[in-house]
């Protein structure tokens, strides 16, 4: 059926995994617990027989067509598990450049703030020299002001008598 110019939202179409996807391991949902629980259940003399003979082998979970499929990756790196009896403690691990540059400038950002209170950076000099000017500049204006005010109440004093 056609839709026309525009499509609907995609929330109706749903795709479904069927059983035999499910066991081949095609499937893009993982089995669930109750789907494990559905499989055929072995005798204990077939268990024993098939355990014996996997135990000699290397066995892996292998996701999608890699049991399929042999793959040599030389780029392919496997990641190792450490225990904590192994693990070195007086190792450091090296950080990456980034790791390196953002803690460089988080300390240069820190000295700076520090010589900024102290006042000895070129731009706390100049905020210091505009503050002064600004305080000069009120104390002016008020003093202006106080003489104002005092010739206006002279003025009034002048003018009643």
């Amino acid at each position: 059926m056609g839709r026309g110019k525009f499509k609907g939202k995609p929330t109706g179409r749903r795709q479904f995994s069927t059983p035999d996807e499910l066991i081949a391991g095609t499937s893009s949902r993982p089995r669930s617990f109750k789907q494990e629980e559905a499989e055929p259940v072995e005798s204990e003399e077939e268990s024993e027989e098939e355990s014996g003979e996997e135990s000699g082998e290397e066995t892996e979970k292998r996701k999608g067509t890699e049991s399929v499929i042999q793959i040599e990756n030389p780029n392919l790196v496997k990641a190792k598990n450490l225990k904590a009896k192994d693990a070195d403690a007086s190792k450091t691990t090296e950080l990456s450049r980034r790791e390196r540059e953002e803690i460089e400038k988080q300390r240069a950002h820190e000295r700076y703030m520090r010589l900024q209170e102290q006042g000895k950076t070129e731009q706390a000099k100049k905020d210091l020299e505009r503050l002064a000017l600004i305080r000069q500049q009120r104390a002016e204006a008020a003093k202006k002001r106080e003489e104002e005010k005092a010739a206006k109440e002279q003025k009034k004093a002048d003018g009643r008598k």
